[in-house]
């Protein structure tokens, strides 16, 4: 199981609530697809937060690298309805910082294969 992390700042004019609709609109599509395995998306409390941890954490659960690779290529194959569910959600993001995290130690220790 690998972690996408997506630290999103919302437009000025962007409602919050509005947001998590247009997120879960998406999210469960790509989850009919069979594209991610489960998701959350959770919201700063408070406004507590330090350096660069943005308003909202969306976490979208995935296999491993090819199923994340099959979730992006969804993206450029996707139907019309699919189109508008991922547009009306990513219309109201002013900003997007990513990362992959796995659980660690894993037993495969991927720190030690190298291509060259």
């Amino acid at each position: 199981m690998n972690l996408y992390h997506c630290l999103i700042e919302l437009k000025q004019e962007s409602r919050a609530l509005a947001f998590a609709g247009a997120v879960e609109a998406w999210m469960a599509y790509l989850k009919s697809a069979g594209l991610v395995q489960g998701w959350r998306l959770m919201r700063r409390k408070f406004g507590l937060a330090s350096g660069t941890h943005t308003d909202f954490l969306l976490e979208i659960e995935v296999a491993g690298l090819a199923a994340l690779e099959n979730a992006f290529t969804a993206l450029a194959t996707a139907d019309d309805a699919a189109s508008r569910c991922y547009d009306q959600m990513h219309q109201m993001i002013a900003s997007v910082e990513v990362g992959l995290y796995r659980p660690y130690p894993d037993p495969a220790q991927r720190e030690r294969i190298a291509l060259i």
